[in-house]
């Protein structure tokens, strides 16, 4: 999924910045007093409702349900379903076996089966609210907090318009790292083709670099080391505002290639962590959609916050009170991280399943011999 998304970060800022007032771009073809020219943001969100619309259709007509119970019947496979003809029906293999098992302790079955295997299979009961899933989903909501508020101030900070240094300001001093007045000031088509360029480095470090480090960390180890290395990604942004207009760029790429090495790699990490602390299969679907619920309720929020820090910020010449704020929140998932325990699958379904299945009891018969010399 990360990589998927990869590709949309992609064409997403390429559709905002290309037909984003489309007037100024395409004076020819959107006159003055237009549609268009009254609405200039209309038409990108017109091109991602019509992109929306096409994923409806395509995921109603191609999904298929993953639930073991509510699999349709056409998906399982032949043998599944027998009937009282199916002793009868003769396979077509060299060694001409029959369709059921017609042995004696079978008789009068279709498919016979052991009361002790299918007392197995009976439906174990679950908890899915565990410390090791709890503690997933924390670090999933703070992560998606602090990620969200990224993806939202960089644009703002890009488009900022440059203060003029204010000597009068309480902060205006050259050892002082919250002087930070405005922003880059950069236009609208230079930021969406930044935001491209930000796309093509997130799937560069999906598909390459994350399966690397992987594999040669471990899944649980790079958890850790990216969430507590996360706070850095939010402090070199505010030093932008003094690179060199020559090195601006650059200094750009840089600082998105280290928030993208350390996003795109924790966001999988999570929900691989996630899946693997889920008790039961048949659990997935309850515990993504509590995930997914908790890590949406902190991406509401997110914007908003930040939107007021940065507002905030700039009254003061400080900009970067946003960025440092989120700053702040990384930390808090860093130290959060430590309190999530690495535990086996097994051991989970031991403890948290709590299965009320009766031990099966032993039986010993002693036989007594006699012999005929006695």
């Amino acid at each position: 999924m990360p990589f998927v998304w990869s590709i949309g970060t992609i064409i997403g800022p390429f559709i905002g910045g290309t037909f984003a007032d489309p007037h100024d771009a395409f004076p020819n073809v959107f006159p003055v007093d237009g549609l268009f020219y009254r609405y200039p943001y209309l038409l990108p969100n017109l091109v991602c409702a019509a992109l929306l619309f096409v994923s409806i259709i395509l995921g109603y007509f191609l999904l298929e349900e993953t639930h073991p119970d509510m699999q349709p019947r056409v998906f399982l496979p032949d043998d599944t379903f027998a009937s009282e003809e199916t002793p009868l029906l003769e396979t077509m293999d060299a060694m001409k076996r029959p369709a059921v098992d017609m042995r004696d302790d079978n008789y009068g079955t279709v498919r016979g089966r052991d009361a002790q295997a299918a007392a197995k299979k009976v439906d174990q009961p679950y908890n899915i609210y565990t410390k090791p899933i709890m503690s997933l989903i924390a670090a999933l909501c703070i992560f998606t907090y602090h990620s969200m508020t990224y993806d939202h101030l960089l644009p703002i900070f890009f488009e900022d318009d440059r203060a003029t240094a204010n000597p009068m300001s309480i902060l205006a001093t050259p050892s002082s790292p919250f002087y930070s007045p405005g922003g880059l000031g950069l236009s609208l088509r230079a930021v969406g083709m930044i935001m491209a360029v930000n796309g093509v480095i997130a799937l560069f470090v999906q598909a390459v670099i994350f399966p690397f480090v992987a594999e040669k960390l471990g899944i649980f180890r790079l958890f850790i080391i990216v969430t507590v290395l996360h706070p850095i990604a939010y402090l070199m942004v505010p030093s932008l505002l003094f690179v060199p207009e020559s090195m601006l760029y650059a200094g750009i790429y840089f600082c998105l290639a280290i928030r993208n090495i350390m996003s795109i790699i924790l966001y999988p990490v999570l929900l691989i962590l996630i899946k693997e602390a889920t008790p039961t299969p048949k659990a997935l679907g309850k515990v993504n959609g509590l995930a997914a619920s908790a890590a949406a309720g902190f991406r509401m929020i997110a914007p908003p916050v930040a939107g007021w820090l940065y507002t905030t910020g700039s009254k003061v010449d400080c900009a970067a009170l946003a960025w440092y704020g989120s700053a702040v929140v990384a930390v808090i998932g860093a130290i959060q991280c430590f309190s999530v325990k690495r535990q086996r699958k097994e051991e989970m379904c031991e403890e948290d399943a709590q299965p009320i299945l009766r031990k099966k009891e032993s039986r010993v018969t002693v036989t007594e011999v006699f012999s005929d010399a006695e």
